[in-house]
This record gives C-alpha cells, sequence and structure tokens, in this order.
C-alpha cells in the first residue's frame, strides 16, 4: 500500500528542515574531526613529581582538572622520561630520540653556544607538515642563542624563559654565577632581569598567552605546547593562588597549574574543539627531594631527579581525546616520552624523518585497546656523572617486568635531611658497584635487589646495555657510539 502522498511531503519537508537546520549551527563551529587531524595540546610541568597528582596520590593539595582529564581519558602507571634532567629530558620529548643520540647531555647552561641542531625533526616542525600552527609557551632550555630559540626549531610563536628559573643571579648556592634572567617574546628580550615579583606572574602569563594562541587558531589544526617553569625552584606563584594549600608553597604552585590547566580545557571546549583535540599532561622529570617543601614527592618510588631510580624518570602522563580514548581508563604498560613524536606522526599522516629517532607509535596503548603492548624491547636510561651537569653514561636498563641498575655513582640524600624553603639539603655520592636487578612487578620501590636470584635476565640485560652502548655510546667507559649525532653549535 503506497503512503498518502501528503504525509509524504510533509516528512520530505521535515527531514530538509532539520538538515538546514544541522548546517545551520554546524556552519557556526570549527572543521570537525573528520575534515581535519587533531589538535594537540602538550602540558609539561617542571620536576613534578610521581605523585604530585590527585589521582596518583597528591597529599596536602588537590588537582580537579587534572583528575578530571585523567576521568575523561587515560593515565599512565609507568610512563617515563627518557632522562631525570631538564634540557635532555625535553630534546628528547620533542624529538623522539634518545637526549645523548642527538648531543643534547643533562642541563645547559646559560652560557653555553650549543642548542638542538636545525636537522632534528622536532614536533613542531613535523606538524608544520600538515599545515599546523605551532606555539610554544613557557621554559625551552634547548640552547640560548637566538639561533636555536623556538622559532628556528619549528614554532610559530613563543613567549617564555630560555632555560631554568633557578639559572639566575638569585641562586642560592651560586650567587652571582648566573647572568639576568630574560623573559622572550618571540626572539626578543622583553624583560631582560626577571625579578621574583615577576616570576609570580608567569605562570598566569602563560595561560593567558596558551588561550589566545587556541582562540586565534580554532578554525585551523594547531599544536600547543605549554612547558611550566614550575614547580621548579624558585617557587612562584600569583596572589590568588598563594596560600592556599597546606602543603606550602609547592602545593600553591601545582594547584596554580592545575588552575592553568582549566583554563585550556575551558578554552578548547567555549570554541567546540573539545572533541577535536588531544591533550596530553606530564612532567619533565622527578621532583628535586634535596629542596624538601619546597620539592614535590615521587612516592613509593625510590629517589627523584637526577637519578635513573623510579623516582627520578617515571612521571605522570595523562591523555584525553572525547571519542577516540576510553574515558576513565588506566594503563599498566611501560611507556616513554620519545615515543610522543611517532606516535602523533601515526595521528596526523605526518612524515618521519630518514635519520634514526628511537621512539615508536604506541596509539595502541594511549587508545586503551585491549590486549596492547609496548612495542619496545627494552628501554636505556642514560645520567650524568656524579658532580657534573654534562655527560652520558648509561645507568639501566628497563623492560616491563625488570630493570638492571648497572655500576655508577648517583646523588642521594642518604637519609639526611633535605633543605627548606627554597634552601637545598646536602646531597652525598652512593655508588653502585655491581649489577643491580630489580623485579617491577612486585617491587616498584625497588627496595629488594634479585640480581643473584636471576643470572639469567642479567646477563641478557647486560647483552641489551652492550647493544646500546655500541649505538649510544658511554662517557664514564670512554665509548663513542655509532649511532650519535652532533647538537647545534655556534662557531667559537
Amino acid at each position: 500500500m503506497k503512503p498518502n502522498s501528503t504525509i509524504h511531503a510533509t516528512v520530505r519537508a521535515l527531514a530538509c528542515s532539520l538538515i538546514l537546520i544541522v548546517a545551520t549551527i554546524d556552519a557556526g563551529r570549527p572543521a570537525r574531526a573528520a575534515d581535519r587531524p587533531p589538535n594537540v595540546v602538550l602540558i609539561l610541568a617542571d620536576d613534578l613529581g610521581y605523585s604530585d597528582v590527585g589521582v596518583y596520590g597528591a597529599k596536602g593539595f588537590t588537582t580537579p582538572h587534572l583528575d578530571r582529564l585523567a576521568r575523561e581519558g587515560i593515565r599512565f602507571t609507568d610512563f617515563h622520561v627518557a632522562q631525570a634532567v631538564c634540557s635532555a629530558s625535553r630534546a628528547a620529548l620533542l624529538t623522539g630520540c634518545y637526549p645523548n643520540r642527538i648531543g643534547i647531555e643533562g642541563a645547559m647552561e646559560p652560557w653555553f653556544k650549543i642548542g638542538l641542531h636545525e636537522r632534528e625533526l622536532t614536533l613542531p616542525k613535523m606538524m608544520k607538515q600538515k599545515g599546523y600552527a605551532t606555539g610554544m609557551v613557557g621554559k625551552w632550555h634547548l640552547g640560548r642563542p637566538v639561533e636555536f630559540l623556538p622559532l628556528r626549531r619549528g614554532f610559530d610563536e613563543y613567549f617564555g624563559l630560555p632555560y631554568s628559573n633557578d639559572q639566575w643571579p638569585l641562586h642560592p648556592e651560586k650567587p652571582g654565577t648566573f647572568p639576568p634572567l630574560p623573559l622572550i617574546d618571540g626572539e626578543t628580550v622583553v624583560n631582560p632581569n626577571l625579578s621574583h615579583r615577576d616570576m609570580e606572574k608567569l605562570t598566569a602569563q602563560y595561560t593567558e598567552r596558551a588561550v589566545r594562541f587556541i582562540e586565534r587558531n580554532k578554525d585551523r589544526p594547531f599544536f600547543l605546547y605549554v612547558a611550566h617553569t614550575m614547580p621548579h625552584v624558585p617557587l612562584a606563584v600569583s596572589e590568588r593562588f598563594r596560600g592556599t594549600t597546606k602543603r606550602g608553597l609547592y602545593g600553591d604552585a601545582v594547584e596554580e597549574i592545575d588552575g592553568s590547566t582549566g583554563e585550556i580545557l575551558d578554552a578548547l571546549k567555549e570554541h567546540g574543539l573539545e572533541r577535536d583535540t588531544l591533550v596530553m599532561f606530564l612532567s619533565d622529570n622527578g621532583p628535586w627531594i634535596v629542596y624538601g617543601n619546597h620539592g614535590g614527592s615521587a612516592a613509593p618510588l625510590r629517589e627523584g631527579k637526577t637519578t635513573t631510580w623510579e623516582g627520578g624518570t617515571r612521571v605522570p602522563f595523562i591523555a584525553r581525546w572525547p571519542g577516540h580514548i576510553p574515558a576513565g581508563a588506566v594503563c599498566g604498560e611501560m611507556a616513554m616520552s620519545i615515543d610522543l613524536l611517532p606516535t602523533i606522526a601515526h595521528l596526523i599522516g605526518a612524515t618521519l624523518p630518514n635519520h634514526t629517532i628511537d621512539g615508536l607509535d604506541i596509539w595502541p596503548l594511549i587508545a586503551g585497546e585491549s590486549g596492547a603492548k609496548n612495542p619496545h624491547e627494552a628501554y636505556f636510561f642514560y645520567g650524568i656523572p656524579f658532580g657534573v651537569w654534562s655527560g652520558a653514561e648509561l645507568e639501566s636498563v628497563r623492560t616491563r617486568d625488570w630493570k638492571l641498575i648497572l655500576p655508577h655513582g648517583y646523588r642521594t640524600l642518604g637519609g639526611r635531611k633535605p633543605g627548606m624553603d627554597g634552601w637545598p639539603g646536602e646531597y652525598m655520592k652512593r655508588p653502585v658497584v655491581e649489577p643491580e636487578l630489580y623485579d617491577m612487578r612486585h617491587d616498584i620501590s625497588e627496595t629488594h635487589n634479585v640480581a643473584a636470584e636471576h643470572p639469567d635476565v642479567v646477563r641478557r640485560m647486560l647483552d641489551l646495555a652492550e647493544r646500546c652502548r655500541a649505538d649510544l655510546g658511554d662517557t664514564t667507559l670512554n665509548r663513542k657510539g655509532s649511532g650519535t649525532r652532533e647538537p647545534g653549535r655556534l662557531p667559537d
């Protein structure tokens, strides 16, 4: 039986009207995920400990916006940075390479004449292949001379500090050693000598610039890198957040970073970009525990910043992309910051460089796919020899189940009291004389050396270490790797 023609015409008219309404609504929105690759927002805290986010066990302060990010996405419980110190960690994050592969070791001083080489494919340079707008706010620390600043390494915009905020004339242990600390906009120094009062404004200034970048680029794909100065010492907090936590200035600084994250998430929501944007949050290394109440916590992990014990390299990592990452997921697989560049390349269809990189695509892990496994055979952790801020000695090898600590000396409080109120305590040197093996399934605090019980595992991981040294070298053993590349250098 044929439908009544009048009813049929009415239904057809209603359907056309509905299509017109939807089209009118969509016309006022940015292009959707189906029409363009995802925006990427990468937020990096400085010296934030593993347990310094609410969902990781923070005490004395709260992080509601980061906790919300975890509820709406995935958090990793075994995510690592490539090295437990500033410059090296950031080099790995932005290039997908172990830092010593590309000649970046430890933490650069303001007077260094080296930086990230222009040949290296950075995250922003890779994303510009696909027409992305690229912006950065915050701490760079990959070369101070203008030839190495962010605008020369793929960013369209930059506002922030060229290196760590303690590299200034008021350093408590080295007064007068460092030059004045500059604030840079693009490549122009807009404040040549930051005061502590100026530093109190930084997190809010970074946030304002980040939100403005989102507003300006809402109609095209963008990459935004927010590299916070805090909670690296010297701590500085705006009046709005000062004195608001039971954890003192450190807790206040972390809550301000959390508030900044909330403003960035609000900006994405305001412009209808939540479902089009992959947001990631992590720290550059573990906490600087020698600073006591001005440092963070890696509990229950061992040690902190500058060491290759878990407290130095294991950091919080949270990722959200509604519709692509399951809400409330937790990943226990190991992963590392070097994997983010090739993972993003996969997502946006970008081309990886012809030269060697070390990261691998871990999108199945971030996407929460059932049964997904880390594609690496092992990860390798280099450190800086005790008492210096450069060099590259292989200190540990890590698989999902095992961690081999190689002979080296490391910095530790060793039971001494840490510093207080911005003054550091005193480190002591502690040697690892023979290889030590730890069962990472049952002993993430690295308390029980089981090398004697598992000689076969020790031998296998020592073989992995030798393969790594052949490729990347080892400063302490005077080994030069066959696969390393030079950093960028200014002529003498």
